[in-house]
């Protein structure tokens, strides 16, 4: 994990500088900011009360728990997330720190599953959880590959995954900064 970590190190630097006025902004005051997971419950779905809503964009977790990230890291704090693209942003903000584990919720069952472990679909017709390009994760081959059938996409790995969520950051910041522009402009004219 380390060394995918590393070989992303220049995309997580560029990021880092263009996304710390965000990271800053969205989280730095946040109550469940960092917790230590000793004091999440053991019950699967746990985090989601720990980490109710995603530090970056205030999404619930437990709405979006198909796409949901865990991440621990090795000085014994924790994160969720609402999505990868959301986990991609805090792994890029927190170069100082190594992840010992990071889970993402199975697209079927909602359970949270080891994310190098899991089987990735990357595209499809599915719309993504804060991408444009979807990134689905599940912990059975045949249950990706049905997704597939059915939706499209590509099966993939976990560094894969990774990779793309980085190469998609720009469109994907710009995409969100224009709906949230068009949502401020609904609710001011209501």
């Amino acid at each position: 994990m380390k060394k995918m970590i590393f070989g992303f190190s220049l995309t997580a630097c560029i990021l880092f500088v263009a996304l710390s006025a965000f990271g800053a902004h969205h989280g730095a005051d946040c109550p469940m900011k960092d917790a230590q997971p000793d004091a999440m419950a053991a019950s699967a779905d746990s985090d989601v009360k720990t980490f109710a809503d995603c530090k970056y964009c205030g999404m619930s977790r437990e709405k979006f728990s198909f796409s949901r990230v865990l991440i621990e890291y090795d000085d014994g704090t924790a994160i969720g997330l609402c999505s990868i693209h959301c986990a991609a942003v805090d792994l890029a903000n927190n170069l100082d720190r190594s992840p010992k584990s990071i889970k993402v919720g199975d697209y079927d069952t909602r359970e949270l599953i080891d994310a190098e472990k899991a089987f990735w679909v990357i595209g499809g017709t599915r719309q993504g959880v804060m991408t444009k390009q979807a990134k689905w994760a599940f912990a059975k081959k045949e249950d990706a590959e049905k997704f597939i059938k059915e939706y499209g996409g590509t099966l993939a790995t976990f560094d894969q995954v990774m990779k793309a969520a980085y190469d998609d950051m720009y469109q994907d910041t710009k995409m969100l900064r224009e709906k949230r522009k068009m949502m401020r402009m609904k609710m001011e004219t209501k």
